[in-house]
């Protein structure tokens, strides 16, 4: 699995080891506890509908990059603080990866969680 972002045409793989959070416990989880993840990484979490959606470094020992997504559509990057940082913002799908990772990534962009490659 990849998540792919898709900017004017041109399409890059982000990341090639995705892990879904797909239960409360995985969501609520997050990346605490975690002493570091993968250049490649990104961690899913898809939530069916819209709504505000809170991150917080609470127990994860790096920085991250977090991108909230409507519709597969970018509504926001940020980097996010070790230990203490928060984010914010309507979504229904969040991805978390390693800090850097998000370069070149704006709102309006489109990224996507693809089988195989691609």
């Amino acid at each position: 699995m990849n998540v792919v972002h898709r900017s004017d045409g041109v399409a890059r793989t982000i990341a090639g080891t995705v892990e879904r959070a797909d239960s409360w416990f995985a969501k609520g989880r997050g990346l605490m506890f975690r002493r570091s993840i993968a250049e490649d990484y990104a961690l899913v979490f898809e939530f069916g509908r819209v709504g505000t959606r809170r991150l917080h470094m609470l127990c994860v020992p790096f920085p991250i990059d977090a991108v909230w997504l409507q519709g597969g559509v970018v509504e926001r990057t940020e980097r996010l603080a070790a230990w203490s940082g928060r984010g914010t913002a309507r979504a229904d799908t969040v991805i978390e990866f390693p800090a850097g990772a998000t370069e070149g990534i704006e709102a309006g962009d489109r990224l996507r969680i693809e089988d195989g490659e691609g």
